[in-house]
């Protein structure tokens, strides 16, 4: 598996950003999908997840209300739909492949493949 990530970029706080995560693969529509950020000197964090069918969604609470993940299937894509950011939201944003039961978790070592990340920052 695959998986570009894209979308990133620089925006004052208040705005929004759309990342894209594009996967290869002829079975994208049986994967779970997870977006993880990780910030300077700080570890990877959970975001937000999706299961394959995109009925079901999870967020940290710092995102709660603000991101939407989606996905598109007959794309092979998942979204992240970021609005309302914040400067502590700067950092590198993966996404990634859950195969295992615990994907809804968040738990990094739940995910089996990972994107190069896009940069997103986020200025006061």
């Amino acid at each position: 598996v695959q998986l570009q990530a894209s979308g990133g970029g620089f925006v004052q706080a208040g705005g929004s950003l759309r990342l894209a995560c594009a996967a290869s693969g002829r079975t994208f529509n049986a994967y779970n999908m997870g977006w993880f950020r990780q910030a300077p000197g700080k570890e990877r964090e959970f975001v937000a997840a999706i299961s394959w069918s995109g009925g079901n969604t999870y967020y940290a609470d710092s995102v709660k209300g603000r991101f939407t993940i989606s996905r598109d299937n007959a794309k092979n894509t998942v979204y992240l739909q970021m609005n309302s950011l914040k400067p502590e939201d700067t950092a590198v944003y993966y996404c990634a492949v859950g195969l295992g039961s615990r994907w809804w978790t968040g738990l990094r070592s739940a995910y089996d493949y990972w994107g190069q990340g896009t940069q997103v920052t986020v200025s006061s």
